[in-house]
């Protein structure tokens, strides 16, 4: 095998596919990059058993400046490849393969030679069925991935918590994630008809992935299912993922219906009252932020402190407040998260009771995006 080809273009693709390779893998040859040439350009694959990507370098593109000598496959460490690459002193190199998958790498005046692999040996990418799929605008996507993600669990105790619950059914696409201390849902009615209706869950490391391969200048992500992986179709690069097996809790149920206090103010001025008291928060055991409403005189106001360090408080100017007299205390670094995901806007946060959850949505969609908080006992 014989290639030559512009470095940048390959170095753009390496580091895409290179996100799926971990150096910690029970399989060796899994920490190798592998590299298939042919009439239709460079085939690179990476994978960590979990997740898989594979990607083609087009031999048409002219922008990829590439050139393909000899047809073949490799498989090169990753990592010492990656490294080598980068710092070539050229903006082209040619990777030659030679007896024994002995591999040099030339740029310029530097040549390095590093051992391959059989490629034969590279475990074979799994096969999903295109019938079930489902079709996506890249940025809603990446959108509805950092809008769910924030509250799926770390925790390995209940594998189930750690990936996103998507449903599809009647063009009513459905993500939602919780950690059993705060829940995040959004829902969105695809532009066009589908046949496909699904019910999966996907590991929230999978698809923290998945949303940095994403680009501005990406328009569409097509979703494709088999019975336990999901495929993710980003123009010329494909995306595997495991999913989660087991059935997702009922998180309808979680979600009050009713509420005895509302209050209307704009997410950024809630997020920075919020930043500055976690200040302080961050600095004692128990890491709360106490939130005093009164509607009849539309006070708002945040309070938070550490015996060690002080206290702060602050009165918030809310838009609008109804409903009875509330004290209530949460995680600020839940609740940081929530309101980030809302970005500029103007939120509706809705409570029932101290000690039971709140809810956050926009004020302008009050039934697709909706994030839920569970407060902390303080008494």
């Amino acid at each position: 095998m014989q290639f030559t080809i512009n470095r940048a273009a390959f170095v753009k693709e390496l580091n895409n596919v290179s996100r799926a390779i971990s150096s910690k893998t029970t399989i060796p040859i899994l920490t190798g990059l592998k590299i298939v040439a042919s009439d239709a350009g460079l085939l690179l694959t990476g994978s960590n058993a979990d997740i898989s990507i594979e990607t083609l370098i087009r031999a048409d593109d002219p922008d990829n400046g590439l050139t393909i000598e000899d047809n073949g496959a490799i498989v090169l460490t990753a990592h010492f490849f990656s490294e080598i690459v980068k710092r070539l002193p050229e903006k082209t190199m040619t990777v030659t393969v030679k007896d024994g998958f002995q591999t040099e790498i030339t740029s310029g005046s530097a040549a390095f030679n590093i051992n391959g692999q059989d490629a034969n040996n590279y475990p074979h990418l799994p096969e999903v069925d295109a019938e079930d799929s489902v079709v996506l605008s890249g940025a809603v996507f990446k959108e509805l991935i950092s809008q769910t993600v924030i509250a799926v669990s770390t925790q390995e105790s209940r594998p189930i918590l750690t990936g996103v619950h998507f449903v599809l059914n009647d063009n009513q696409f459905l993500a939602v994630a919780t950690d059993s201390h705060r829940l995040s849902q959004r829902q969105i009615e695809l532009p066009t008809p589908t046949n496909a209706n699904f019910d999966v869950i996907i590991p929230g490391k999978s698809l923290t992935e998945l949303s940095r391969m994403i680009g501005d200048e990406d328009d569409d992500v097509k979703m494709q299912f088999s019975e336990n992986q999901v495929l993710f179709l980003l123009g010329d690069t494909s995306f595997y993922s495991r999913l989660l097996e087991g059935n997702y809790p009922d998180t309808s149920r979680l979600i009050p219906k009713t509420a005895s206090t509302t209050m209307e103010i704009e997410a950024p001025e809630l997020l920075a009252a919020v930043e500055r008291a976690s200040l302080l928060s961050h600095e004692s055991r128990n890491n709360v932020v106490k939130l005093t409403l009164k509607p009849d005189t539309k006070e708002v106001t945040i309070f938070s402190n550490s015996p060690d360090v002080g206290n702060v408080e602050e009165e918030l100017t809310p838009k609008d407040m109804d409903g009875a007299e509330l004290e209530i205390s949460f995680n600020p670094d839940y609740m940081k998260d929530a309101l980030r995901s809302f970005g500029q806007t103007a939120i509706r946060v809705a409570f029932t009771s101290p000690l039971r959850p709140f809810t956050l949505v926009p004020t302008e969609d009050t039934s697709n995006f909706i994030q839920l908080i569970t407060p902390v006992r303080t008494f």
